[in-house]
């Protein structure tokens, strides 16, 4: 079961459902499809709640993928209403290299 917060609306499901299932979507492309039928622009505005909330992560150019609080949300592990990031770290924007600039001593 998943245990959605009170600033969550039924379209986020839908999306990150979607994201999950293609690794990466924009809202032009989700808005085209049957699966989450909502509006280009609405599916936009959510999409950045949801990166407000640690849900997902915009890559460039309107194109999302979810983290892994998002996996963990559509997993019925987090509570959303509980559980809000602080802040997101920014390791998450920056791939699987980040933090390992450091040489071993």
């Amino acid at each position: 079961m998943r245990y959605s917060g009170d600033w969550m609306v039924l379209a986020d499901d839908r999306i990150l459902e979607y994201i999950r299932k293609n690794e990466a979507a924009g809202s032009t492309e989700m808005a085209n499809g049957d699966y989450v039928r909502y509006s280009q622009s609405y599916i936009s505005r959510r999409c950045k709640k949801m990166v407000e909330r640690g849900l997902l992560r915009e890559v460039g150019s309107g194109v999302y993928m979810i983290t892994e609080r998002g996996e963990k949300y559509l997993d019925g592990e987090i509570d959303t209403s509980e559980d809000v990031p602080d802040e997101i770290p920014e390791s998450e924007d920056n791939g699987p290299s980040a933090g390992n600039n450091h040489e071993e001593v």
